[in-house]
This record gives C-alpha cells, structure tokens and sequence, in this order.
C-alpha cells in the first residue's frame, strides 16, 4: 500500500521537531490527516479500476464498448415477446451492459411511426407489418431477432358450442372476428381456409374487434366465429364452451414465424453492437422459455393473464433465429392474398451479428 513520504527540508533530510505538547498534537492531527489521504487515495484507485461494473457484477454499457447503453423497446401484453420481459428481469440484457426501458404497444403498425421517430430504438411486431411498411417504403426495417412461431393451438377458429359450424368449410360466407385486417391474423385464416376450398372476402367476411370483446360476441351472436390467439382460446372454451373448427398451427401454416423484434436501418448501421448485445440476450431467454416453469412466472408480469391460466394454456415456438425459408414462406403467402405487389428479398432485411 502507498504511504505519504515524510516531510523534508530543502536539504533533503528529514524534520526532527522537538517535543512539546503541542508539537504533539499537531503530529497526531497531520498523521490523521496522512492516513485520510492515503484512504482517499486507495478509493480512488479502486474506483478506477471498478467503475464499468454495475450492481451485481453486470459490465456496463461503456466498458462492452457498445454504442448505446440504454434503450427503449416496444413491447406488447401478449404471450409471444414474453422473451423482452424474461431478459429484463432475469438481467439478461445488464450482463451485455445494457439497459432496457420498455414501452407498451398494441400493434406492430403502431411502432413504425416510433421506430421511424426515435422514440423507440427496437420493436416486437408482427412480420406481415414489418414487410408491408418495407415494401411501400414507409420505413427501412431491419429484423434483429426472432420471437414466436406457430404450433398447434397457439391461433384458432372457435365457434359456440351450439353452432351449426361444425368443420372449417362450414365458414364460408361467416361472419367472422378478426383483431384487424391486413395482419399475422388474417393472412393464417386466409392461409388455413384455402386447403377447404373457403375464399375469405376480409371487407364482406370479418369484423375487428379487440381480442378481449371476442367471446361475448360469440356468445350473443353478432358474429358467427372468432380468430384469436392464447389465451382467449383456452378461455373461452372454459367460459362458454365454444369449439375450435380451424387450427392455425397446423396445415400450409404449421411452424409460421409470427413476430419478431424490428429497428431501423440507420439504427444498426450506428449502434451494431448494441444491437448484437440485445440479440444475445433474447437468444438467451428464448431457450429459458421452453420450461414451463417459467413461462408461468413471466408472462404474467406483463400481461393481464392469471398465472393459474398459464399452465392450460397452447404455445407456439420461441426460436433461436429468423428462419429465411420460413420467412419467404410468409412473403409468398403475402402475395398470394395481396399483402405484397411484388417478391421480397428476406436475407438483407436480417441483422446477422
């Protein structure tokens, strides 16, 4: 450990003072103050060499060398971007150095004009909204990480229990609600009802409504059928009984990529780094979120879904990845229903750190 020198003469020798009463209370006084110095010093050292450590031992921001150390992601009430949450609570994204504020969204087509304006840096969203907006130039998106997938149970066509609609093909010509045209939703009901020769008409044929509202409309009949995902299937079977006719996580839409987490362009060209350290850590709560353990602990911080409900309820898939195949499938699905004019090209709208 540093110790102060002892106090010299211009000659270099040292000072013997004599020894009075005084005298001695003054070297008490400068020892003290010696020994706060040296104290000082030693915290100063240790400051130094501790200060791009935060609470906990997480590395920050600065010390990983990343562009920005803090940012604001778009996150909504539902179960597929439970990854966002999981990474927030288990300091998943404080071990890459970053800090993570969270903004809550109903849509994908509502984070456009935030990512676009800078109030959000990342985003979950559905992929039909990601490519529609890349398409008509609205903005210049680039996928940082998947999120959610289809398996089966995960989306479904329910009816009432009393309902005449016994099989998919029955829905022709059905009212039936949708949470908004021209999404993730509706592009799976075109994609399921094709193989049972059912045309879907979304002007004539649908009706928006919230998730939430759908099962009292099934049950006073304002509308003939309901495409929802969890947890309203699982509820709304328990509550009224109603029936599902058409599983969306089987068929032409088995293993459909869903969501994903989004930013602009000019952001990952800026901030690469800050981008790679958010996909690790997704990447991380992705494989945790295959124990349902803790799907049940997680997803009811954010959502209004009880935890008692969770277990009951049918996931889809938390990838690793964006999966190009999968995705190009989505884009052909796209076209098909005219979601897109034109082919679009899936590798570099992808950020690969």
């Amino acid at each position: 450990m540093w110790r102060p020198a002892p106090a010299v003469e211009s000659h270099g020798q040292p000072i013997k003072p004599a020894r009075t009463q005084g005298d001695t209370i003054s070297r008490h006084t400068t020892t003290r103050i010696r020994r706060l110095g040296a104290l000082v010093a030693l915290l100063a050292l240790t400051a130094a060499g501790c200060g791009d450590e935060q609470p906990g031992g997480a590395t920050s921001g600065k010390a990983k060398g990343l562009e920005k150390s803090t940012i604001t992601v778009g996150q909504m009430p539902i179960i597929d971007d439970a990854q966002l949450q999981l990474a927030i609570d288990r300091g998943l994204f404080k071990d890459e150095g970053l800090t993570v504020n969270t903004r809550m969204i109903q849509t994908g087509a509502d984070a456009i004009p935030a990512l676009k304006g800078g109030s959000l840096d990342i985003s979950y969203g559905a992929y039909p909204s990601w490519f529609q907006a890349q398409e008509k130039k609205v903005i210049d998106l680039k996928v940082v990480s998947d999120a959610y997938s289809m398996r089966p149970g995960a989306l479904t066509v329910s009816v009432p229990k009393d309902s005449a609609i016994k099989s998919a093909k029955d829905l022709a010509g059905k009212k039936i609600a949708v949470n908004a045209r021209h999404n993730m939703v509706t592009l799976l009901l075109h994609a399921g009802l094709k193989p049972h020769g059912v045309k879907l008409d979304e002007e004539k044929n649908t009706v928006e409504m919230p998730f939430p509202q759908m099962e009292a409309a099934l049950k006073n009949g304002s509308v003939d059928a309901a495409i929802f995902a969890e947890p309203f299937p699982t509820q709304t079977a328990k509550n009224i009984g109603a029936r599902v006719v058409l599983d969306c996580g089987k068929g032409p839409t088995a293993d459909m990529p869903i969501g994903s987490y989004a930013t602009t362009a000019d952001f990952a060209a800026k901030h690469p780094k800050t981008v790679a350290a958010f996909q690790r850590a997704i990447a991380k709560a992705q494989k945790m979120l295959a124990e349902p353990a803790v799907r049940k602990e997680i997803i009811p911080k954010y959502t209004k879904i009880p935890p008692a409900l969770v277990p009951d309820l049918k996931f889809g898939d938390y990838p690793a990845a964006p999966d190009v195949a999968k995705l190009e499938k989505v884009t052909r699905i796209m076209r098909d229903i005219g979601y897109l004019k034109k082919p679009l090209d899936i590798e570099p709208l992808l950020v690969n750190s």
